[in-house]
């Protein structure tokens, strides 16, 4: 994999200056469109050429058998898997009866800009065509915000140097092409021609309707597209179409001055009971108040969107303009992810890529809702209502397995496991304290006691009776959590995971105080007095190992008796190691690939004194590969916590360009929605030391030498509040909502009209740098000045 060289550092945009095919794919991720509904790749608008063809519809996917070669006991039969629907982002040109096509004639100048206040990808070509005609076009592409179903496109195409003849076509396509299976595992299965055509209705005057099911889920899917034309006197237009292709085309003659430009709207709408007809009308219909809206109307619309967005949202970071942009690139993918999700989940690629095939886990909740919890907390109601939407099949989970209350998937796109390796899958029964965290997370920052009562409540409910039915009181009192597998995915089937009992006590804890908050809801659920004081029991035994002897939390029970693993003998090219060793060897060596126990300290603080962090901290860095895109931002905010600033700087830049500089090798199968979400994280809760819960709120802000000043903007219980931090003083302002108290390095501040300054106390400067494995330190940060190239 090559790294892409020619995105510039810019604050407020992301800006392509070439185009390099041999980084296409990653291009297409980065620059990917969507809405949390609607997700469009980052694909030239001509089709080819590609790195993947990519058009995606949040929940909509195809089943595929999932082969075992000793198949056992609750395995689950089916994968589901992501697809790719109907294209309607293809438009083609001819020039002189020549094809557009950037690996022929020559390209000029290529630019593509992905402005994140205006939310749309802009893309300008100058080319000659092999014959020497010379041709410029301007597209500019969005996925409305505001319009749940729709798309658009502006296409301007203009004569350079003499008159020409064009001739455009815009399409819809299914069934594209997808290149072969990749060897990685997290890639995606490869589908062919997953869609079964129904209907293709083209129009020239109208809009053309494409309907197709798919082959074995079932589900329909609707596509269609309309069209405003306006170009010199002459311009024909026609409309064909068969099979999977659907087509308008417009024929002109262009002279110098006089460009034709072509307003392409396309809609979709997806169900799995709707019949054709009524799927074929939910598209007019969208399309139709698209055109209502017109092309200025859509863009107005979503500055509008944004710009509220980004005014309760933004981070300021003042002396490393790679990581200013950065913090915003991963922002606004956030919200593409979940700004329209209505009860559909928020894959870990979200809607820019096929890897994973498309599935969501736990990185949802643990890394990507905390942020816009505190910044667009509408979309986490969305995505933990879709958890409760699936509750009826958790449950059915559970009993399958033996088990009490809800069980939820690993992997999943519609709500059953999809996971086909049970000691990864299965085992990692923490997902669902992750998911209870994200409730009480939720609920401590807006106080919403309707969501709590009616969606919390049942999501807490069944999540701890999951841990009274797979735990146990042992002789001495203590409550155990065996065979389970932690956040770390190179240990698994291990007893008592410090950061899953953690996790499971808070979940216990918050249930019974939920339930006795809502009698009335507790008990519809069935939950009696003797369930919740079983609760508050286990959770008050909760077995918690420690390792008296090395003064360390092992990351679970013997896990500090393991051998080491010979990291002197591996060599740089083996990692990431679950490509190049098998899981048995990794399973019962010293060797993490994702923060575990240092995890469990950035979300159960109180459960560690400062003391033990700082020897945990030490002790897991030396073992900890970060062979997960998922690990670098949890280990930033404990370096802050315990003083390695240095140190949590260079975390920073590895989370906040994951996929800005390709550093895991494969943003082409989509961007890291987690690690995105991990730039915020590192800056605001450990740059700027926010801890919340309980109704409180309170900041810690120490910065490193390299960042001379920090601002960001989050909301809590009503209120939009400002911090303001430089190495000397931080600012408190409440731009919006109710007065608030808050903490200051734990002093009590209470905001209403005026603004609050304090002193940063000084941090003492750290004990020693922790190692790390060899070959395995993060980078050093080497900023770069505005609108230089990233080397």
């Amino acid at each position: 994999m090559i790294r892409h060289p020619a995105f510039a550092i810019e604050p407020w945009s992301v800006r392509e200056r070439r185009l390099d095919l041999d980084v296409l794919a990653q291009s297409e991720s980065v620059f990917a469109l969507s809405n949390g509904h609607i997700g469009l790749r980052g694909n030239l608008d001509e089709g080819e050429p590609h790195g993947e063809p990519g058009t995606y519809l949040n929940g909509l996917y195809e089943l595929r058998p999932l082969p075992y070669a000793e198949a056992g006991y609750g395995y689950p039969e089916s994968g589901q898997t992501v697809v790719n629907v109907t294209n309607g982002k293809v438009i083609r040109l001819l020039v002189n009866d020549e094809p557009f096509d950037v690996r022929y004639g020559t390209v000029h100048e290529h630019e593509r800009v992905l402005d994140l206040r205006a939310g749309t990808l802009t893309r300008t070509v100058l080319w000659s065509s092999p014959t020497g005609t010379r041709v410029r076009v301007t597209s500019t592409r969005l996925v409305s915000f505001t319009h749940r179903a729709v798309a658009a496109i502006r296409y301007e195409v203009e004569a350079v140097d003499e008159p020409l003849r064009v001739v455009v076509q815009s399409e819809l396509v299914a069934n594209e092409t997808q290149e072969t299976t990749d060897d990685d595992p997290r890639a995606a299965a490869r589908l062919r021609s997953p869609l079964v055509l129904e209907e293709n209705v083209p129009n020239k005057n109208g809009p053309a309707i494409m309907v197709h099911r798919t082959r074995v889920s079932g589900i329909r899917v609707a596509a269609g597209m309309s069209h405003e034309i306006d170009g010199p006197d002459g311009t024909l237009v026609d409309a064909d179409g068969s099979g999977d292709v659907s087509r308008l085309t417009v024929a002109t003659n262009l002279a110098p001055g006089r460009p034709l430009r072509l307003v392409k709207y396309f809609s979709y709408g997806w169900s799995v009971r709707r019949s054709r007809a009524a799927t074929h009308d939910q598209v007019v219909a969208a399309l139709a108040a698209a055109r209502l809206a017109g092309w200025d109307g859509l863009c107005a619309d979503q500055r509008r969107f944004l710009d509220d967005f980004w005014n309760g949202a933004d981070v300021e970071v003042e002396g490393d303009p790679e990581v200013q942009q950065a913090v915003r690139f991963g922002l606004f993918h956030l919200l593409q992810s979940a700004a329209r999700l209505e009860e559909r989940p928020i894959p870990a690629k979200g809607l820019t890529g096929s890897g994973y095939d498309g599935h969501a886990f736990w990185d949802t909740e643990i890394f990507v809702l905390p942020v816009l919890t505190y910044t667009y907390p509408r979309a986490v109601a969305d995505a933990l209502s879709w958890r409760r939407s699936i509750v009826p099949l958790a449950r059915a989970r559970a009993t399958q397995l033996g088990l009490h209350g809800t069980a939820f998937p690993w992997r999943t796109i519609h709500g059953e496991e999809c996971s086909g390796y049970w000691p990864a899958g299965t085992a990692a029964f923490h997902v669902n304290a992750d998911i209870a965290h994200a409730v009480t997370q939720y609920v401590d920052a807006t106080d919403d006691t309707s969501f709590e009562r009616e969606t919390g409540l049942p999501l807490l409910v069944g999540t701890a009776r999951l841990w009274c039915a797979l735990g146990h009181h042992d002789p001495a009192g203590r409550y155990r959590i065996d065979g389970v597998t932690g956040p770390d995915e190179y240990s698994a089937v291990v007893d008592n995971n410090v950061y899953t009992n953690l996790m499971a006590q808070q979940n216990l804890r918050v249930a019974a105080e939920t339930a006795a908050r809502h009698p009335d809801e507790a008990e519809r659920l069935g939950v009696t007095a003797e369930e919740t004081t079983a609760w508050r029991d286990a959770a008050a035994a909760m077995s918690v190992p420690y390792d008296e002897d090395l003064g360390v939390h092992p990351q679970h029970e013997a896990f500090t008796q393991h051998a080491p693993w010979d990291f002197a003998a591996t060599k740089p090219d083996q990692y990431p190691l679950l490509l190049h060793f098998p899981y048995f060897d990794l399973y019962r060596k010293q060797v993490v690939k994702q923060a575990d126990l240092v995890l469990a300290m950035h979300l159960r603080g109180d459960a560690f004194t400062a003391e033990h962090k700082a020897r945990n901290f030490a002790y897991y860095e030396a073992l900890t590969v970060r062979d997960s895109s998922l690990s670098a931002c949890t280990q930033a905010v404990i370096a802050a916590e315990v003083g390695h600033l240095d140190l949590a700087y260079r975390y920073l830049g590895e989370a906040a360009l994951m996929d800005l500089e390709d550093l895991e090798k494969n943003t082409v199968d989509g961007v890291h929605m987690a690690s995105l979400a991990g730039a915020w994280i590192v800056l605001v809760t450990g740059f700027g030391g926010m801890r919340a819960g309980q109704g409180r709120l309170g900041f810690a802000p120490k910065l490193p030498p390299e960042i001379t000043r920090l601002a960001f903007r989050l909301r809590y219980r009503g209120s939009l509040l400002s911090v303001t931090a430089t190495e000397e003083t931080t600012t408190y302002e409440l731009l919006e909502g109710p007065p608030i108290t808050l903490t200051h390095h734990g002093d009590q501040i209470r905001l209403d009209r005026e603004s609050v300054a304090r002193p940063n106390p000084p941090h003492p400067p750290s004990n020693g740098q922790p190692r790390q494995p060899p070959g395995r330190e993060p980078a050093a940060r080497h900023t770069k000045s505005k609108g230089h190239k990233r080397r």
